[in-house]
């Protein structure tokens, strides 16, 4: 646009060019204008204009707009669907630059958010074509036909959006949806027709901010309505023409125009002062109306850096030349009288993407309509399972499986497990939390505990009755027979085996892991150790072959068999401590809610020596006592010894296969009772029925008896030998070792010597 020809300072000048232009409105326009102005460098600044395309400053240099561009409502809208998980949408736009660059931004943040759109429908622009009414109708078919998709959103135009609800009003599937709408139409009710809101359903839009239109609604109200008088003005001077006549002006006018005000007519306010700011700060020090008029390439680049204000705020364009002013979120309600209005519920910033609500009522409002609204393709997953989505299908369309064992998902819709950590936690039931598990391990107050404490404190307290009725009785030929110092250290072992029980028990502790195979082998091997210099001595007694006999006696020497032995079992027991202690393990449970504390042998090869040893000793043992099995029956240990190695050997045949299947806290328990069991099986066969004779049958506890017997086993002896017969006693007591001299009988004079036993001293 050119002014006309004037005559200024005597000289004739052309009329000064455009410097600027303001508007317009939809984007398809603003696009077509630019092109055009960025010929001659003039600034455009558009105060509807949302397209992305128009913040390219490679094609569009000289266009500015006051509102931001459509990518930041597409952010709004994506907040609005996210915060109400509605996943699973439909997307309707009109086929123009504008609708397609929301489509593809939507398209974009959508599958950034997880959010899917079911079906895309783009509706010709053109108002009277048979495509427009074939898209029409294939918009209302997926609409229709896509019953989990309740909310749609929708950037079309307001003639289409009409056409849309007018066929969607045919057919009920097409009612109670929720739409969103974008500023193209979410301020014109004239969408609905005749239709009502809640024909239609719930509607609510994102509208472009909205500024104080308090004064320019004054200035309508006062304006002067003849047409005469608007001269200048050439919109309002058609605009009363058309409404009146100069003789009779329309009393209405005021009323029309005020009912058309826009709200984001303050955006057209924010360009003009803008530009006003601009041509300002360029002719502060400048005389622009005769010589130094401006350009309009001066005026785009100072629109660049202007800073101005209204209404209390301050403006700047950012280096697209956007004015990111926000967004409105309205909705729309239904009034008694059946029209269709709208309100602000929100506000949305661009700066921090936050929205927030007018007032709480605003809130209520909101969530009163939105609520109980799901638009997903699935169903919620609860916390406990997690998404699985096939791959032909979209990532909203999933089947929720549960999380396995020691995993865990602790939010709805969760797209994977995450794991337990196994050590110390397990999984709940429903997989939704670990839980920490409870450490277990056979504690003090566990029935089959204090039963096994019982059996250990009893054999104690029998050991000890043992040894004191041996110490009373010292003298006596039933004690002075089973090697009376023998005897007490073999007593001293059993007491030390059962004490080693209780080190199985209760809280594992490092110190006790260490001390409970330590102190059994070393006091077990002491015990077989005894047993076993007891059985040698009464097969050296008893012994006919005097070669064999003095063999013996030079061999025999008790208390240095006794120390080598243990010797040995101490040498293991080193090993296993120096070099592969056990540890203390803390091992999962079957049951996952328990964590077994146990002791943990790091190495079976030195624990498997260490029984091994002992294992070989009574083996010995077993084998003396198995030759001795003729002996006189005062004299006869060797039934007894033969016994209880046999229960000995039984039960810890039997300890290994259990020992490694029992997985549970009685895992100690099973190693206590064996211990118990051959401690008692000693214990009972080597001193109960001794102790019977002593207190009980005290007349086989003579000098005289003890001979009897010797002469009966003597003259059974010299038959059988001759008659090639098989001697066989059933033994009363215990080992012998006697103090005393027997006299040999005249029958076999040659065996005298052999029955000279005397003090292992």
């Amino acid at each position: 646009m050119k002014l006309n020809n004037t005559r200024m300072i005597g000289a004739e000048q052309t009329s000064p060019p455009v410097l600027a232009v303001v508007g317009p409105y939809y984007s398809e326009i603003s696009i077509a204008v630019t092109r055009l102005l960025n010929l001659e460098n003039i600034p455009q600044i558009s105060y509807g204009s949302t397209s992305g395309q128009l913040s390219d400053k490679m094609r569009y240099p000289s266009f500015m707009r006051t509102v931001p561009e459509d990518d930041h409502q597409v952010r709004a809208i994506i907040s609005i669907l996210k915060s109400h998980q509605w996943t699973w949408i439909g997307l309707v736009a009109t086929d123009s630059e504008a609708g397609r660059y929301a489509v593809e931004r939507l398209q974009q943040h959508a599958s950034e958010n997880g959010i899917c759109i079911a079906f895309t429908k783009i509706l010709h622009e053109a108002l009277i074509d048979q495509s427009l009414e074939d898209d029409i109708r294939d918009t209302v078919k997926s609409i229709t036909e896509n019953p989990k998709v309740t909310v749609i959103v929708s950037f079309a135009k307001v003639h289409h959006m009409m056409d849309l609800f007018r066929s969607l009003y045919k057919d009920h599937r097409g009612k109670k949806k929720v739409w969103v709408a974008n500023d193209n139409w979410s301020e014109s009710a004239k969408v609905l027709g005749n239709q009502t809101l809640s024909d239609v359903g719930t509607i609510f839009g994102i509208m472009l901010k909205s500024g104080n239109t308090t004064k320019y609604k004054q200035y309508l109200k006062n304006l002067d309505v003849n047409p005469d008088h608007q001269k200048n003005n050439t919109f309002l001077y058609d605009y009363l023409n058309s409404t009146g006549n100069q003789e009779k002006p329309n009393d209405t006018a005021n009323e029309e125009l005020m009912t058309n005000i826009y709200p984001s007519v303050s955006n057209v306010e924010l360009a003009v002062r803008a530009i006003a700011q601009a041509v300002s700060n360029l002719c502060g020090s400048r005389d622009c109306r005769t010589t130094q008029r401006l350009q309009p390439i001066e005026v785009q680049e100072a629109l660049k850096e202007v800073k101005f204000g209204m209404d209390g705020a301050r403006y700047e364009f950012n280096k697209r030349g956007d004015l990111n002013t926000g967004y409105d979120v309205i909705l729309w309600k239904q009034t008694p009288t059946l029209l269709n209005v709208h309100y602000i519920v929100a506000q949305y910033c661009i700066q921090n993407q936050n929205l927030t609500f007018i007032s709480t009522n605003t809130l209520q409002d909101f969530e009163k309509v939105t609520r109980g609204v799901i638009s997903r393709c699935s169903k919620s997953c609860s916390p406990g399972y997690r998404k699985h989505s096939a791959q032909s299908q979209p990532v909203c369309c999933f089947q929720c499986q549960k999380c396995p064992l020691h995993y865990f998902s602790n939010a709805s819709d969760s797209t994977k497990c995450y794991p337990c950590n196994t050590t110390t936690h397990y999984s709940a039931e429903e997989g939704d939390k670990c839980l920490p598990r409870e450490t277990d391990y056979m504690k003090w107050d566990d029935i089959y505990h204090i039963i096994l404490l019982a059996f250990t404190f009893l054999g104690g307290l029998l050991t000890i009755i043992v040894g004191i009725i041996f110490l009373v009785c010292w003298n006596t030929p039933v004690v002075r027979a089973s090697v009376g110092p023998i005897c007490i250290l073999l007593l001293f072992s059993l007491l030390s085996t059962f004490a080693s029980v209780a080190l199985f028990g209760g809280e594992p502790k490092l110190w006790k892991c260490k001390a409970g195979h330590v102190l059994f082998s070393l006091s077990f091997t002491l015990c077989v150790s005894c047993i076993m210099v007891k059985s040698l001595k009464i097969i050296m007694a008893f012994e006919f072959d005097p070669r064999i006999q003095g063999l013996l006696k030079k061999l025999y020497k008790p208390y240095m068999i006794i120390a080598v032995c243990f010797l040995g079992q101490v040498f293991i027991c080193a090993m296993l401590l120096a070099f592969c202690p056990p540890t203390i393990e803390k091992m999962k449970m079957i049951n996952r809610k328990n964590l077994l504390l146990r002791c943990r042998e790091t190495s079976f090869t030195t624990l498997g020596a260490m029984f091994s040893y002992i294992g070989v000793l009574a083996l010995i043992c077993f084998g003396l006592a198995f030759k001795g099995r003729k002996l006189p029956q005062s004299y006869n240990d060797a039934k007894f010894i033969t016994f209880s190695m046999l229960i000995y050997f039984i039960c810890w045949i039997i300890f290994g296969p259990v020992y490694a299947n029992v997985t549970n806290k009685y895992h100690s328990a099973v190693e206590m009772g064996v211990i118990l069991i051959s401690a008692y099986g000693i214990l009972s066969c080597q001193f109960i029925t001794k102790c019977y004779i002593i207190l009980f049958r005290q007349k086989a506890n003579t000098v005289s008896a003890f001979r009897r017997d010797i002469r009966n086993f003597t003259m059974s002896s010299t038959t059988d030998e001759q008659d090639g017969g098989f001697v066989s006693s059933l033994s009363l007591g215990g080992m012998q070792n006697p103090a005393f001299d027997v006299a040999a009988p005249a029958s076999n004079p040659q065996r005298d010597q052999s029955w000279q036993i005397s003090h292992p001293d």
